[in-house]
């Protein structure tokens, strides 16, 4: 029982390290903009309220990816999210420091990780068997690689901005996988090569969209 206990945490951890860096790379782009303590709060606050929401998730995954369209608005959502990190302006001083904004990046952060984890979580449950205290467990043990992940892409997206589309391309790559992933699609099932492509397709487009947009915004 003990060793079936170590196997489970093991996978468990294993899952949440690969998932941490979609976690990471969100956390950077939402907290870009905050000055240095903001910063901090946000990732920290972020992190842990994903991390909550997370384990519930996971304790409901199987019944969650079973109802219709969710994925479907999980993606279409999370390509919103995409397109506003990466096109959102540089915002002044004076409301970087704003209270609001320490919540507004929070919110940023635990929206995505919930919806990038729509289809992710599956996995976790899927190893936990269903104990709930391997999944809290796991998710706690991750917690400082996301955290410092997430201060690590930080640090690279301040040097080099143009990670910033990188980024959003990775969570518009999420998204069009949750989309064709999306049971009610699936009579488009004779045509693979279409679901195949729709990741792509949102990569392209809403990177290009983001760059044009952020450069209207810079020009304005």
């Amino acid at each position: 029982m003990e060793q079936e206990f170590l196997i489970s945490l093991f996978m468990i951890i294993g899952i949440d390290l690969i998932l941490g860096g979609d976690n990471a790379i969100v956390i950077a782009m939402a907290s870009r903009n905050l000055p240095e303590k903001q910063r901090q709060k946000a990732i920290i606050i972020g992190t842990f309220l994903a991390i909550a929401l997370r384990t519930a998730l996971t304790t409901v995954a199987v019944y969650l990816l079973t109802i219709p369209y969710l994925q479907l608005a999980g993606g279409i959502f999370l390509l919103y999210i995409s397109f506003g990190l990466m096109c959102g302006g540089d915002e002044d001083e004076e409301h970087v420091k704003s209270h609001g904004s320490l919540w507004k990046a929070v919110r940023t952060i635990v929206a995505a990780d919930v919806l990038m984890g729509l289809d992710n979580v599956i996995a976790v449950a899927g190893a936990a068997n269903g104990h709930t205290m391997l999944v809290v467990t796991g998710l706690f043990i991750s917690i400082p690689v996301i955290i410092w992940g997430s201060k690590f892409v930080l640090k690279l997206i301040d040097r080099f901005p143009y990670l910033l589309y990188v980024g959003g391309g990775m969570l518009a790559y999420t998204a069009g996988k949750m989309i064709s992933h999306e049971d009610q699609l699936q009579f488009l099932a004779d045509r693979p090569m279409f679901l195949e492509a729709i990741p792509y397709f949102t990569v392209l487009i809403f990177v290009i969209s983001g760059i044009i947009t952020k450069k209207k915004n810079l020009n304005t």
